[in-house]
């Protein structure tokens, strides 16, 4: 039988890899994009094996109202990386920094 402490080390994994995937590459937008839904499924992840383990179903409630913003977010962040890339031809976060009109 698995264990709640098995959810939560594999849940400690994927926040460990989004972390490590914001730090290693901070140049490519759509990684950074990437890293940070990692790291909100890895939230996910454990409210669910402790919504599980406790037996009630609020856990599973947080995950809805954060999967909705998640899939908000990578939608508003993708339709930005289009336009971006549209005006200035990169993604490279290093390229993005000045605000000119």
């Amino acid at each position: 039988m698995v264990e709640l402490s098995d959810y939560l080390v594999l849940g400690a994994i994927l926040f460990g890899l989004g972390v490590a995937g914001i730090f290693l590459n901070r140049k490519n937008a759509i990684v950074l994009i990437m890293s940070i839904e990692l790291i909100l499924l890895a939230v996910n992840f454990n409210f669910i094996a402790f919504s599980h383990y406790l037996d009630d179903i609020a856990g599973q409630v947080f995950v809805f109202f954060i999967l909705t913003v998640a899939a908000a977010e990578s939608a508003i962040g993708l339709a930005i990386l289009v336009v971006l890339f549209r005006n200035r031809e990169t993604i490279n976060v290093g390229d993005l920094d000045s605000m000119k009109g």
